[in-house]
C-alpha cells in the first residue's frame, strides 16, 4: 500500500533524466477524507486540484533541448493524489529523452498520469461543470484531467494577479492556536444572508512526512449567515504548525467551515508558493460552477 511515510520524500534521491514513468507515487484520498467522515461515493463538495509545472524538458530529434510548462487539472473524485516529489523526479526524468514533438510529450503525460491518479481503484469522474446532482459521465479519462503543455511562445501570456475580496488580514487580532481549531469559527445567525469573498495570505501548513513549512494565500466565498471574521482568520492561521498535504488542508478548511457555519453555498480556493518547480492550489465547492481563473499570485 503506498502510504505518505513510504514515498521519497525527505530521502537522499537519484535523479534519473531518461523517461520513467514508474516514478509516480499515488497515495489514496481515502484515508485522510475518513478523518473528516468523508466518503467519496458521496462528497459534499466538487472541484479540482490544480497542479503547475514549471520545469519540463526533453531533446528534440536533433538534440537540441525544448521546454514548456504542463497545467494539470485533477478531478477531486480521482481516488488518488500523486506525491509532490516524485512528480518533480517524473518530469525531470524527461530532460534527456528525445521525443518527436511536444504533441508526443503531452501523450505520454496524459497516458501516465491516468494510469497513476486511478489505480488500484476504478471510481468515476465528474467534471468540474457538470450540473449539480447529476452522476459521472464514466472512467477518469486524460480529457477530464485538463491536461495541456504550455509552450514558450504562450509564456508573456500568464498573468500574476492577487485574490480578490475583503482582506481578513487587515484585522489586528491576537492568536494564540497554532494546530487546526474549528470551534475558532462562528456565524451570526437571526440575521439576513449575505454573500461574501474574503482571502488572506496567511495560510501556513507543513509538509505530512518532511515537516517542510508550505505557504499558501485562501480565498473564501459564501452565501450564508455573516462568518465571523475575526474568528475566520484565527482558524486560517492555526494551520500554522499542522502537518497535511496542501490538498487535505483545503478540505478540512472546507468541511470546517460547512459544518460549523452552515452556509447555502460555500467555495475555499487556495493557491500555495512552489517547491521543487511545482504549485498545487486545490479549490473546493459546494455547487456547481467553472474553475477559477488560472493566474499565478505574486508569492507564485
Amino acid at each position: 500500500m503506498n502510504t505518505p511515510e513510504r514515498s521519497l520524500l525527505g530521502k537522499p534521491t537519484a535523479y534519473i533524466d531518461h523517461y520513467q514513468p514508474e516514478l509516480l507515487y499515488p497515495i489514496s484520498r481515502s484515508a485522510k477524507r475518513s478523518e473528516l467522515g468523508l466518503h467519496s461515493s458521496a462528497l459534499p463538495f466538487m472541484g479540482a486540484d490544480i497542479w503547475n509545472a514549471y520545469e519540463l524538458s526533453w531533446l528534440n530529434p536533433k538534440g537540441k533541448p525544448q521546454i514548456a510548462m504542463v497545467r494539470l487539472v485533477v478531478p477531486v473524485d480521482s481516488p488518488n493524489i500523486i506525491e509532490s516529489k516524485s512528480m518533480k523526479l517524473y518530469f525531470n526524468s524527461f530532460s534527456q529523452t528525445t521525443f518527436d514533438n511536444s504533441n508526443e510529450v503531452l501523450a505520454c503525460i496524459k497516458k501516465d498520469m491516468v494510469k497513476a491518479l486511478m489505480s488500484p481503484l476504478n471510481a468515476p469522474a465528474q467534471p468540474i461543470d457538470s450540473p449539480a446532482g447529476q452522476p459521472p459521465a464514466g472512467p477518469l479519462t486524460a480529457l477530464a484531467l485538463g491536461i495541456e503543455l504550455i509552450e514558450p511562445e504562450r509564456f508573456m501570456k500568464e498573468r500574476i494577479v492577487e485574490f480578490e475580496g475583503l482582506d481578513l488580514d487587515r484585522l489586528d487580532i491576537e492568536c494564540v492556536h497554532y494546530q487546526p481549531r474549528a470551534q475558532l469559527l462562528q456565524a451570526h445567525p437571526g440575521q439576513s444572508p449575505v454573500t461574501q469573498t474574503l482571502r488572506s495570505n496567511l495560510l501556513k501548513s507543513n509538509c505530512l512526512v518532511t515537516g517542510q513549512p508550505d505557504w499558501g494565500s485562501v480565498q473564501i466565498h459564501y452565501t450564508g449567515n455573516e462568518i465571523d471574521q475575526e474568528g475566520l482568520l484565527a482558524y486560517l492561521v492555526s494551520f500554522r504548525d499542522h502537518h497535511e498535504f496542501h490538498e487535505q488542508c483545503v478540505e478540512r478548511i472546507f468541511m470546517d467551515i460547512w459544518t460549523r457555519c452552515h452556509p447555502s453555498r460555500l467555495s475555499v480556493y487556495a493557491r500555495y508558493t512552489r517547491r521543487g518547480g511545482l504549485d498545487i492550489n486545490p479549490f473546493r465547492t459546494s455547487h456547481a460552477e467553472r474553475l477559477p481563473p488560472q493566474a499565478r499570485l505574486a508569492r507564485q
